[in-house]
């Protein structure tokens, strides 16, 4: 079977995030939205998405087709259900799509029209509950259940390399991939899970309280204390307190300073001693920024704290408020209170902004990838261009 994973309106919602990936490509829990369905359903999925990220993430068509609503984080039984499904029947919950077994002929690739298929099919009720990332605040709110589900994926039937016995241990559900060092670390599994990837490290003295997740060749720094839950993707550098938080990798956070209740995006920097609000001082319910509906909207939530959009750095000692959103490439500094909404591709901060420019933001980003000898191709420049183009009207909110 061809599995074909599809963004639909929630894309939106999860901006500043999607505007550099699909939405099966935030990670959540252990692994990526992608990442789950393809152990699930052991098959290699494809991506059906915005025009200019497609390029990137191309979509692959058969004779025969399951389509897969990137936004629904699996599991066994409701993947089991996915791949059950016969010519014309969707799996649905609530009128909400899962997924659609379609024909080439009846493949929809308008994006705005892929909720609805363009013939009848027959409706199945999905059985069980399971996850959904409907808005940002989802991914880390949700980290701990999908954690719990990506450790028993990931660890069923496997035995983990040794624990070294200068570590301090509490718990059984440790799990610790070939390659990794761990030495001297509190490692305490009492409140959830802990998996470390391979060639991953914790330096001593790092406190770490599950559910948590470092990926591979990932670091924690030295004295680090970390509060369930919390990921950390493929080759993030962290260091300082940080609280149920997801970084979805490439990202550092080297020195002290607190990060809780926030998404970090890919290769982003936070310099020492950043700190994030994740509480307002009247213990009032936290608005954050929605790209759809330009204006901070409810998030039901005491606790929340920063999202960060890929390739957004910020100098020493920056100060985010509660529910703050940055966009993509932003560059920030200064003293104070950042503002709560910060546009992609601006450079500045409380004494005011400026716009960042496309080239000089791409030399950042060239260097930066250089770092892990990756090439930053024209591919990535041109998602990144289209970004620059498309955000243009959001920088007017700073005037």
């Amino acid at each position: 079977m061809n599995y074909i994973i599809f963004d639909n309106f929630r894309r939106n919602y999860l901006l500043p995030l999607t505007f550099v990936r699909p939405v099966c490509d935030i990670r959540v829990g252990i692994l990526t939205i992608r990442e789950k369905w393809e152990r699930y359903l052991g098959s290699p999925t494809s991506t059906l998405t915005e025009p200019y990220l497609s390029e990137k993430f191309p979509m692959k068509k058969e004779a025969v087709n399951i389509l897969i609503n990137g936004s629904v984080i699996p599991n066994a039984g409701l993947a089991a259900q996915v791949a059950a499904l016969k010519p014309r029947q969707a799996l649905v919950s609530q009128s909400i799509i899962i997924a659609m077994h379609v024909s080439e002929e009846d493949l929809l690739e308008d994006l705005d029209k892929v909720d609805s298929s363009a013939s009848p099919v027959e409706e199945l009720e999905a059985a069980g509950s399971f996850l959904k990332l409907n808005h940002l605040w989802d991914i880390f709110s949700l980290n701990g259940a999908a954690m719990e589900e990506d450790y028993r994926l990931l660890t069923e039937g496997r035995k983990s390399a040794p624990i070294p016995k200068s570590n301090r241990i509490n718990g059984s559900d440790i799990f610790i991939e070939e390659g990794a060092k761990v030495e001297m670390a509190y490692l305490n599994a009492s409140s959830g899970p802990i998996y470390i990837g391979r060639d991953a490290e914790i330096m001593e003295g790092a406190m770490i309280r599950g559910p948590f997740a470092l990926l591979d060749h990932a670091v924690i720094k030295m004295g680090a204390k970390i509060y369930g839950a919390s990921t950390f993707g493929p080759y993030c550098k962290v260091g300082g307190e940080v609280n149920n938080s997801v970084f979805l990798g490439y990202s550092n956070k080297a020195h002290d300073g607190f990060i809780g209740n926030s998404v970090i995006g890919e290769w982003c920097n936070i310099g020492a001693d950043t700190n994030n609000s994740n509480l307002k001082n009247n213990y009032d319910e936290v608005r954050l920024w929605s790209y759809p509906d330009q204006t901070f909207i409810p998030t039901s939530l005491q606790f929340c704290g920063l999202i960060l959009g890929d390739h957004s750095k910020c100098a020493i000692n920056t100060m985010f408020n509660t529910g703050t959103v940055v966009g993509v490439s932003a560059n920030i500094f200064g003293p104070g209170f950042q503002r709560n909404f910060i546009p992609s591709f601006v450079w500045g901060g409380t004494m005011g902004f400026s716009t960042f420019k496309f080239e000089r933001a791409m030399e950042v980003a060239e260097r930066v990838y250089q770092r892990r000898d990756i090439v930053l191709d024209d591919i990535e420049r041109r998602i990144l261009k289209h970004v620059y183009e498309t955000t243009r009207s959001n920088k007017r909110l700073m005037d």
